[in-house]
């Protein structure tokens, strides 16, 4: 048993080695102690007589919710599709490292490029009219039906005026980072699809544990 652990870390080394030359902002032993986090999560239990090789949507949903405290639905399913590269449904050890990159470390420049395309829910590179009334038709509660909908539509148009900088009625890449640059605030304007400084530390305090000891 000791011999197979022996032989699991040195694996698990060379991967972090491999890993941490491909990815920013994390060195090789937070590489390694994230590896060890993914292979945790994997570890719980999944669909009964299903071989999976990465994290499925409902365990990257709980994640979401209960460590970094993102819960809305449709953000969540939009974050899930930014870290699965490949688009075949399951998050890998690599995405995973790669998405918490810039879900925890990233640039300005890197988070601008990944909140818009969480908010391009068909991803055509533009952010529509239509995307914007549908991750923010329930911002304004305890209105009735009719109010909230004349509500968001209105939020929707002042939101177009602020950020929509070539007056075609949507906004596209360069508009949202332009809006972005000038006020930061706008990053998640459609939405928290980003961790905020508490949960990042409490987060990295845990995984990274090790480290400091």
């Amino acid at each position: 048993m000791s011999k197979m652990s022996s032989v699991k870390r040195r694996l698990i080394k060379t991967l972090a080695e491999t890993i941490s030359k491909q990815v920013e902002h994390f060195n090789k032993a937070e590489v390694e102690c994230l590896i060890h986090a993914f292979n945790v999560l994997m570890s719980e239990p999944t669909v009964p007589g299903r071989a999976v090789t990465g994290l499925d949507r409902g365990k990257f949903r709980s994640m979401l919710q209960n460590t970094f405290g993102i819960t809305d639905d449709i953000v969540m399913d939009r974050v899930f599709w930014t870290f699965d590269k490949d688009n075949d449904s399951l998050i890998s050890m690599k995405e995973w490292i790669e998405g918490l990159s810039v879900f925890l470390r990233g640039t300005l420049d890197e988070q601008i490029k990944y909140c818009f395309q969480v908010y391009d829910l068909n991803d055509d590179g533009d952010i529509s009219r239509e995307e914007m009334y549908h991750m923010l038709k329930d911002c304004l509660p305890g209105l009735s039906s009719e109010e909230r909908e004349e509500g968001v539509k209105d939020l929707v148009e002042i939101t177009l005026k602020k950020m929509d900088h070539n007056h075609d009625g949507r906004l596209s890449l360069t508009d949202f980072e332009q809006s972005v640059r000038e006020e930061n605030l706008l990053l998640e304007a459609f939405g928290t699809c980003l961790p905020d400084v508490t949960r990042i530390e409490t987060f990295e305090q845990h995984v990274f544990q090790e480290l400091k000891q």
